[in-house]
């Protein structure tokens, strides 16, 4: 009997990535994946671990899942990723429905595990958690639309934040080498994908392990010359590496996309010094300035962490201010989540978690203020819209200009003409709202 695999996918994209790796792999061991989990013999949960949230979603999932082997056909419930990296032993000791467990530097190895799961040996495979995507030419199933897939640059982290758990799960900071990322760029246009986002915890450190020099812009460039892709879109900048060699790459490519993606997590000194980020609020400043006078139509996006311990009440209205000055295009913000074994863990005066909820909220309600007024500003530009899906009952197009990333940005209305899904219209913008935009295809 051909055994039916489902993998669930939770968390970021990098996740997102490493299941599309073990998708490749078991469909190359014969097994049939499945859409439907009632259909799974072999159920995968790709877990995150990153904070308190995503953990309770973690183990819910797995536990959701393990009720199947009572009503449905699952033989073996397999989880991977950061949660088992991290919980190895806790994850096998407290939850017995669990079969089989492989953690982030092996996920390679999952037919194996499979194998020995289905066979209950209860294999736990959890060793360096650095994957290396150079050692062979792994087979991928895509899951993203056809036209826009993420690809991977870089795994771990080097750089020591206090609240972050990253270098615990994923290991040390590990580039790829810049034949790989092309080669599999190249192949991914191949199959019609126009939009790459290269992915990193830290992409702008990329190469300094392997090529001993930041190569980022060296990369862009080889990246966007490959034949079929339009738009190539970075993902989590550190502020501490951006260098004028990057702004200029940015600024001069008319593939690289005029999105950037810069985690600050806070403005105030004395917290980002307690963070252990680099750099300091002028600093940032100055940075941006830089940016959007060489890049004046550039989208920043940024995300912020409130409640980080030891934050007073006048670093939050300073912070709030700070949002105010700067006018982010888009901003997330987190409440600070303790996590285990980090060192801001274990810092004096934890600011209460209703307190951090409320500033969380506070700096949002100020972030659709700010966004509804720099989407204003697009009215009356020509902008490129790749687009996605088809409104039936409204009759319109809906898609992403170059200056919103997949799933966590806003998108575009497009109603006058009829498109295909996938392809870049020319739109001229009409109206702005909260978030979105709507336009006209220009004939």
């Amino acid at each position: 009997m051909t055994e039916k695999v489902k993998v669930v996918t939770l968390g970021c994209e990098k996740n997102l990535v490493d299941s599309e790796i073990m998708s490749g792999l078991i469909h190359g061991r014969g097994f049939q994946l499945v859409d439907n989990k009632e259909d799974a013999t072999v159920i995968i949960v790709n877990t995150c671990g990153f904070i308190d949230a995503a953990k309770e979603e973690s183990v819910n999932t797995i536990l959701d899942m393990a009720e199947l082997k009572q009503t449905a056909n699952l033989k073996a419930l397999i989880v991977s990723g950061c949660l088992t990296q991290r919980y190895k032993k806790q994850l096998m000791d407290e939850m017995p429905e669990i079969d089989g467990i492989v953690g982030t530097g092996d996920f390679d190895k999952i037919n194996h595990i499979v194998d020995e799961a289905l066979r209950g040996k209860k294999p736990v495979l959890v060793g360096n958690p650095v994957f290396n995507y150079d050692a062979d030419n792994l087979p991928r199933l895509m899951t993203t639309p056809r036209y826009t897939a993420y690809v991977k640059i870089a795994e771990g982290c080097d750089n020591a934040c206090t609240f972050c758990s990253i270098p615990i799960m994923r290991g040390a900071f590990k580039s790829r080498s810049m034949e790989s990322i092309v080669a599999e760029v190249a192949n991914l246009a191949s199959q019609g994908v126009k939009e790459i986002s290269l992915i990193a915890q830290d992409s702008t450190n990329y190469g300094t392990d392997i090529y001993d020099s930041f190569m980022l812009p060296t990369l862009l460039n080889k990246v966007s010359e490959v034949e079929g892709i339009e738009w190539v879109r970075l993902h989590y900048a550190y502020p501490g590496f951006f260098s004028d060699e990057l702004i200029e790459v940015m600024a001069t490519n008319p593939k690289v996309c005029k999105y950037i993606d810069m985690p600050l997590q806070h403005s105030e000194d004395s917290i980002l010094k307690r963070m252990r980020r680099p750099g300091r609020q002028k600093d940032t400043r100055e940075l941006v300035r830089k940016i959007r006078e060489s890049i004046p139509d550039v989208a920043l996006r940024t995300s912020l962490i409130v409640g980080f311990p030891g934050e007073t009440e006048q670093d939050f209205e300073n912070l709030k201010q700070f949002v105010r000055d700067v006018q982010f295009d888009r901003l997330g913000v987190f409440a600070y989540s303790k996590e285990d074994d980090t060192p801001a863990a274990r810092l004096p005066d934890q600011v209460p978690d209703d307190v951090k909820e409320y500033r969380a909220n506070a700096i949002m309600e100020i972030q659709r203020e700010i966004s509804n007024i720099r989407g204003g500003r697009r009215i009356g530009q020509e902008i490129d819209v790749l687009i996605e899906r088809y409104d039936g009952r409204s009759d319109v197009y809906i898609g992403r200009s170059q200056f919103d990333a997949p799933e966590i940005d806003g998108e575009v209305f497009v109603s006058n003409a009829k498109l295909t899904i996938g392809e870049l219209a020319k739109v001229r913008v009409t109206h702005s709202y909260e978030f979105d935009l709507s336009g006209e295809v220009i004939a």
